[in-house]
């Protein structure tokens, strides 16, 4: 069930986690290559700034972004940015989406992100905390899956088990971390159903894109090929 309130107070410990780790990095450190393709740590940083705006946005019933290319212009502007600006611009716009995420509000309002995506007002507390807590890690700063509070993983892999649910590339698939807890997704493609296995560190990183399930098991066939997110 969300809460709003503690979600919120959640966001604000894991963007202070984010910030304290960022204001450890110099300007050649940001400079490097984070663990997404393509993209400095610089990169992950700006887009975490303009995701907190877009967010807000969202909050105000507005388009997230202009437009894709808007979006990626803007993470390509800022990401040479120096350590002082691109701090100061993740406090200021974190800052700004928990102001806005704070105001009173209908929650249980729908609301609209990229692509056509619709989710709950109540949500996008969660949505901004995954933002923060999945892009500390691509920092590679030292802060791993492994780091994440355990309700965060379990809450996560519910969330992209459901996204992929009835995709038509995935196949029936059963998620069991090493507690029992159970998940289900795919669906929609022919075969299976299989069982994938693993500690619930190791299955969020496979569902995110972010480990390639070499640390998980198997069971009833090979491992589904994801689509990305």
């Amino acid at each position: 069930m969300t809460d709003h309130a503690y979600d919120l107070a959640a966001l604000r410990e894991a963007t202070d986690r984010l910030l304290g780790a960022t204001g450890k990095l110099d300007d050649a450190a940001l400079a490097e290559p984070s663990r997404l393709p393509g993209w400095s740590r610089g990169h992950v940083v700006a887009h975490l700034s303009r995701n907190a705006d877009a967010l807000v946005n969202v909050l105000r019933d507005l388009p997230m972004y202009a437009d894709s290319e808007t979006r990626d212009r803007d993470i390509e502007r800022d990401a040479p940015r120096s350590q002082a600006e691109q701090l100061a611009d993740l406090t200021a716009s974190a800052t700004r989406f928990v102001a806005a995420a704070a105001e009173p509000a209908d929650w249980s309002r729908t609301v609209t992100l990229r692509n056509g995506v619709t989710d709950s007002a109540s949500l996008m507390p969660f949505r901004r905390r995954g933002e923060v807590e999945l892009h500390h890690v691509d920092l590679d700063v030292g802060y791993e899956l492994e780091d994440l509070p355990d309700e965060f993983t379990a809450r996560e892999i519910d969330f992209l088990a459901e996204r992929f649910a009835g995709h038509p590339e995935v196949v029936s698939t059963a998620v069991v971390d090493d507690t029992g807890r159970v998940w289900t997704t795919g669906g929609g493609a022919e075969g299976g159903p299989v069982a994938v296995r693993g500690t619930a560190p190791e299955l969020l990183g496979w569902l995110s894109g972010r480990r390639d399930g070499s640390g998980l098991t198997v069971e009833g066939g090979t491992l589904p090929a994801l689509p990305p997110l």
